[in-house]
């Protein structure tokens, strides 16, 4: 290249970062990624700057991480000085948590639907015992 900074198109910038175009536009609405510099035709122009803070912000969400602690991570990390790793590990140890407790809650769920499909033998009956469980109050079936 010619030392200037690389300027993509927000296709380009979509195709390099596995983020919908719409996503992209959402995360610049909500402030998580700075707007770009507009060409001439007004058409928006990213840089490298933009694919980092992308990457940075899909694999963040494809860990679990809810746009709040994403957002809490970027802050961190925009500081534009040193940072405490104990900070981004605290935000991670809080997501953690959720995560463990998301796995209990399936494993609840997945022990009452279990419970409800074994009450079903399949067959064509007029009164349909899954059926009769999604009835019932929570905590019976």
């Amino acid at each position: 290249m010619n030392g200037r900074a690389q300027r993509l198109a927000i296709g380009e910038l979509s195709g390099r970062t596995g983020v919908n175009i719409e996503t992209v536009r959402y995360y610049e609405k909500i402030g998580l990624v700075p707007p770009p510099a507009r060409t001439e035709g007004g058409h928006r122009a990213y840089e490298d700057a933009h694919v980092a803070r992308l990457t940075f912000i899909r694999r963040a969400r494809e860990l679990g991480f809810t746009l709040d602690e994403v957002r809490s991570l970027l802050k961190l990390v925009d500081g534009g000085h040193a940072y405490a790793c104990a900070d981004v590990r605290a935000v991670t140890v809080e997501h953690l948590d959720d995560v463990r407790q998301k796995i209990r809650d399936l494993k609840r769920l997945e022990q009452t639907l279990n419970g409800i499909a074994s009450r079903c033998e399949g067959g064509a009956v007029l009164d349909c015992p899954i059926v009769e469980a999604l009835f019932e109050p929570a905590g019976r079936g």
